[in-house]
């Protein structure tokens, strides 16, 4: 039974009081760790260097196996895809590392081998000790080269990060900033630009690993002008029409009559993560979201998503609203079928959480809706139109503040207007008419 529930402001206490002290005595025995692993290739490696030669062996090799950490978010682990795709191009071999619970996330578009994630189990005090031990351990025993740590100044991913064992280890470095101290334990130290989209700060990450000179700070490199595109999930005709059938079922069953190309599909994903209610558009704003869509489109399909934990939250939504045509969706696919569904789909509307990453990975047409956060940083990879009041105080979490806000009152998420999201959903709308969504007639005759 786990000492404790790891919920996220447990895990943001444990990294501040036990992280801090962790990384003043891990810095100096990583430092000691790098100074002898560099004395032993001296030693062992013949060399016509003068003596006097000081350069840095790490960065005498390019990495060969590169180990991510991104534990928490799962939509970083999608904005991160391109980042690794870059490395992979370079010949680099991928492994990840993860919280359990996050893990489904790195199986939309697979680019790294499952044999190849690392999962670490956060529900408990004791799963969070054992699985971290047992991390160090597999990251020596597949030779991992080079670690990149993609969270943001997190210093339980620092320590990860500096007793891995890696040679070359590249990650967010505070400089002359305060307040974000996790030790000095990294061999490329990247300046985190709060100006530029985080997939192109993963791409800065990448960048430094391959680099064979020291910057200070890295990546001197110029950013493409072209916008960054996720690579499209594949998606398998018998899974589309598995999750079709499901629909067809329960319009069905709810005397709803619906026929895809016919009728607009529209989803509404009302939840957020408890990582950051404050993002949350209220229950009732989506319930009349929802009657706003079925007075505008009278014979559209409104499927109300979310993970089967949220299933009461949203059936209070559907409630509220009260419309025929909108179902309680809710659990009722697996994750591994989300883009499945999403490409069945016209139109969908989402707090700033997970879906709208995940949706990226197919041609779904996407309205996100932002607060404390911001679309510059955050915004979603697809064909998405961002939704912001922009107000004064947002956006009120960065990397500065481990993305936790004292904001108990988002009016940022309040001053956003049903009006307002409509016409960004009848946009999208028309622009999704050109995406096919056409599926298998029949599934295969079962054997």
């Amino acid at each position: 039974m786990p000492i404790m529930s790891l919920n996220v402001d447990t895990m943001r206490t444990i990294d501040r009081l036990a992280g801090i002290p962790l990384c003043a005595i891990a810095t100096p025995i990583v430092a000691a760790l790098d100074w002898w692993r560099l004395r032993q290739q001296r030693l062992n490696k013949p060399s016509h260097r003068s003596q006097n030669d000081s350069t840095d062996s790490s960065l005498a090799f390019q990495p060969k196996k590169i180990l991510f950490i991104e534990l928490s978010e799962m939509g970083s682990a999608i904005l991160v895809d391109p980042a690794m795709r870059d490395a992979q191009a370079r010949g680099a071999e991928l492994y990840f590392l993860i919280f359990k619970s996050n893990q489904p996330s790195l199986t939309l578009l697979n680019t790294v081998s499952p044999d190849h994630v690392f999962t670490i189990d956060s529900s408990g005090l004791w799963p969070l000790v054992r699985d971290t031990l047992r991390f160090l351990w597999w990251a020596r025993q597949n030779q991992v080269d080079t670690v990149i740590d993609l969270e943001l100044f997190s210093r339980f991913t620092a320590l990860l990060t500096g007793l891995s064992g890696a040679t070359r280890r590249v990650g967010y470095h505070i400089f002359h900033g305060e307040g974000l101290w996790r030790g000095n334990m990294l061999t490329h130290k990247v300046h985190y630009n709060s100006h530029i989209h985080i997939a192109h700060n993963f791409l800065s990450l990448v960048y430094a690993a391959f680099s064979t000179e020291q910057e200070v700070p890295f990546s001197k490199v110029a950013l493409s002008a072209q916008p960054i595109k996720l690579a499209q999930a594949n998606i398998h005709a018998p899974q589309r029409l598995k999750v079709l059938s499901q629909i067809e079922s329960a319009t069905q069953q709810a005397n709803i009559p619906f026929t895809l190309n016919q009728q607009p599909l529209f989803l509404v994903n009302a939840n957020a993560s408890d990582l950051l209610v404050q993002r949350r558009w209220a229950p009732e704003q989506f319930a009349a979201l929802t009657q706003a869509i079925e007075q505008m489109w009278p014979d559209a399909l409104i499927l109300l998503t979310g993970s089967p934990s949220e299933f009461a939250y949203v059936e209070n939504v559907r409630a509220q609203a009260n419309v025929k045509n909108a179902l309680n969706w809710a659990g009722k696919v697996t994750f591994n079928e989300l883009p499945a569904l999403y490409s069945l789909a016209d139109v969908m509307v989402t707090n700033d959480s997970g879906p709208g990453h995940f949706s990226a990975v197919t041609a779904l047409h996407t309205v996100v809706l932002f607060g404390p956060e911001t679309p510059e940083l955050y915004g979603s990879l697809g064909n998405s139109i961002a939704v912001t009041a922009r107000l004064a105080c947002s956006p009120c979490v960065s990397a500065a503040n481990h993305r936790k806000t004292p904001c108990s009152n988002n009016v940022c998420m309040q001053a956003i207007r049903v009006e307002q999201v409509l016409q960004a959903i009848n946009h999208q709308f028309s622009a999704s008419k050109s995406v096919s969504k056409t599926v298998p007639e029949s599934l295969p005759t079962p054997i």
